[in-house]
């Protein structure tokens, strides 16, 4: 409860702090949220999924958004440049760019008036938990959902991870020789495959092949530079680790190179064990298991 009521008052302080209470916020207006979409916009426009995914807006209220901004002059929607009819794009119109103008300078005087007060050492002080606190904040946004390999955004992973392998691997790394892991490998009931996602955008992914006669076998764990440091990769391999046990394993296992140091030492770090080859992987070095 200490925790609930700590994150609560932080929250009213906050909103209270930056004006989100007031009907004209910085004075120009109009509420936040009108506020918020324009500067997302912005002067080279945006998709409106993009808008609506990034801002973690329901589709209904973003329309009644736009249809206000619009109402002022200050946007425009219509088709993208992309001539895609499917695809709608928001720009700013003269107006809209002026008042964006405007916008962009009454935050800096905002952010002003919260660091006026304060001593430098106290500015530092802020700053710092304010950097802190965005990075836990966006943590806490990261979503994982179970789904299937074929799905574009997992696609999208796959080739990062591969393209990231190749560079840090001392002979590269080719989907063609390692060990083959088949889309029916990561698809219920045989497998998982586990996707991150932070404003609908794909930044993790792992998976889990899930044997027959042997341990549950974890595979694919990538985190996007993006996004490092945020325990992304802990809390992706903790996920696996509960659909195996809740397909009835008792253990699971994992292979991987040396020069992944930092995949190395969170294995370590939670619980797995280095054990003998359990596979002929031509790129691994290490084997390591861990019992559920």
């Amino acid at each position: 409860m200490e925790l609930l009521e700590t994150v609560r008052r932080f929250n009213r302080t906050v909103t209270q702090r930056v004006g989100a209470l007031d009907d004209e916020y910085l004075s120009r207006g109009r509420p936040l949220g009108q506020a918020r979409l324009l500067w997302e916009i912005g002067p080279a426009g945006a998709e409106v999924a993009a808008l609506r995914a990034r801002l973690g807006l329901d589709a209904g209220y973003l329309s009644r958004l736009l249809r206000a901004l619009e109402a002022d002059g200050l946007v425009v929607v219509g088709v993208g440049t992309s001539g895609d009819a499917r695809v709608r794009e928001a720009s700013l119109t003269d107006a809209g760019r002026a008042e964006w103008a405007i916008l962009d300078s009454a935050s800096d005087d905002l952010a002003h008036s919260i660091l006026g007060p304060l001593s430098d050492t106290q500015r530092s002080r802020l700053a710092t938990a304010m950097a802190e606190v965005e990075r836990l904040l966006l943590a806490s946004m990261v979503e994982l959902t179970v789904c299937p390999p074929v799905d574009p955004r997992a696609r999208a992973c796959l080739r990062a991870y591969a393209r990231e392998l190749s560079q840090r691997f001392d002979d590269g790394f080719d989907t063609g020789v390692s060990r083959p892991v088949d889309d029916e490998d990561l698809t219920p009931p045989r497998g998982v495959f586990l996707l991150a996602t932070l404003s609908g955008e794909p930044v993790g992914c792992g998976a889990l092949k899930l044997h027959r006669d042997a341990p549950a076998e974890i595979k694919r764990v990538w985190v996007s530079g993006t996004v490092r440091g945020l325990g992304l990769g802990r809390r992706i391999l903790t996920t696996l680790e509960h659909h195996a046990a809740e397909a009835g394993h008792h253990s699971v296992r994992l292979d991987t190179n040396r020069n992944l140091t930092e995949a190395i030492a969170l294995y370590r770090s939670t619980g797995y064990k280095e054990v003998p080859a359990f596979n002929d992987e031509p790129y691994a070095h290490h084997w390591f298991e861990k019992h559920l």
